[in-house]
């Protein structure tokens, strides 16, 4: 491994690059495609919902883009190292453990369909929702006009957690909190425990609300000598990063009230993020103060047109199928990470041109 790549110097650096395929995305060709394109792209981490299918579909898409990694070289993309694979779990009522559900028989034949057209996974058909694609956005659920759409939430318990980490399935956890539950977590934490040990990151994702700060600090007392990396993800508009440029504005707002707390651990940006959150925080000088950033909806829509064509061409999910549509994927995906990677090494270079100036005057 190289050290000056490995996602732990990313995130030290500034540089950490989170894809977020979705707690309950359970979409196993796009999952495969995803992890394999955000590989070579550069990607730090991979984080999947907690089920052994998603997780080995996952794993093959991560290990094939380790494999195409020296092709990549060749033209032109960097080096890049084997990202960690994370999944997430809930102490308690979370959007990103739904689905949307609702009885297809009650929809009026004359019925426009709002919600199919405002789906942003397309897991919206004749035949009602289609469970393995749907991640719980919630976006159809006030278009409907007849109010048919509800959702159904899971709970994701350590029982399900602990064999991962003990089979060395996963590198990293991510906890879904809400100010509050302090209890909840800190069942939920106890009940872990005994794969902690084993783990090289935890992310603890929460919204923000009154008190949260003294709530984080609640959190961090209950997992007082963590073995491994902390990383805070502050989620400010969940699933929202494809719906335009303001969804930024909360993510880092939210970013800086807990990086101006000064708690232990690195904190980085999630929920409305999209490709005007590097340079919205380079702007504002926050990067490398915010050690990464991790993209959901948004990175997922970039590429869902690519694996949309190559099924539609080809009746096929395996997107290296089509060399030359895999790699325009690939590039499409790195102008996502790169920002990230080449803003702050260009800074660098600057820094070190800038003292070199000043020596020598």
């Amino acid at each position: 491994m190289n050290d000056n790549l490995s996602p732990l110097h990313s995130l030290k650096t500034g540089q950490w690059f989170k894809l977020i395929c979705g707690a309950s995305f359970q979409d196993l060709p796009a999952i495969r495609s995803l992890s394999l394109i955000y590989t070579l792209a550069g990607a730090n981490c991979i984080d999947v919902a907690a089920e052994p299918a998603v997780i080995n579909a996952a794993t093959e898409g991560i290990n094939l883009g380790m494999e195409w990694a020296e092709i990549a070289q060749t033209k032109g993309y960097p080096r890049i190292n084997k990202p960690w694979l994370m999944v997430s779990l809930n102490d308690g009522e979370d959007p990103h453990f739904r689905k949307a559900y609702f009885d297809e028989t009650l929809c009026p034949a004359d019925c426009l369909r709002p919600c199919e057209s405002i789906c942003p996974a397309q897991a919206i058909a004749a035949s009602g929702i289609i469970e393995q694609q749907c991640y719980g956005c919630g976006r159809c659920l006030p278009v409907c006009p007849l109010n048919l759409i509800e959702t159904r939430s899971h709970l994701i318990t350590p029982q399900t957690i602990l064999p991962l980490i003990k089979n060395k399935q996963i590198d990293a956890i991510e906890i879904h909190t809400q100010v509050g539950r302090e209890e909840e977590f800190k069942k939920l934490w106890q009940q872990l425990s005994p794969g902690v040990k084993h783990l090289k990151l935890l992310a603890i994702s929460c919204p923000d609300g009154e008190g949260l700060i003294n709530y984080l600090q609640t959190l961090y007392e209950i997992i007082s000598s963590l073995p491994c990396e902390l990383i805070w993800q502050t989620d400010g508009r969940p699933m929202s990063g494809d719906i335009g440029k303001g969804t930024i504005h909360a993510a880092i707002r939210l970013g800086k009230k807990v990086l101006n707390a000064d708690l232990p651990g690195w904190v980085q940006l999630a929920g409305g993020t999209n490709h005007h959150t590097v340079p919205k925080l380079q702007q504002l000088g926050l990067l490398p103060s915010i050690a990464g950033v991790a993209y959901g909806s948004y990175a997922r829509s970039l590429i869902s047109p690519f694996l949309e064509t190559i099924e539609a061409q080809t009746l096929s999910s395996h997107i290296t199928d089509d060399p030359e549509l895999f790699w325009q994927a690939v590039e499409t995906a790195y102008s996502l990470v790169s920002p990230l990677k080449e803003r702050l090494e260009m800074d660098r270079v600057r820094r070190m041109r800038e003292n070199k100036e000043k020596i020598n005057f």
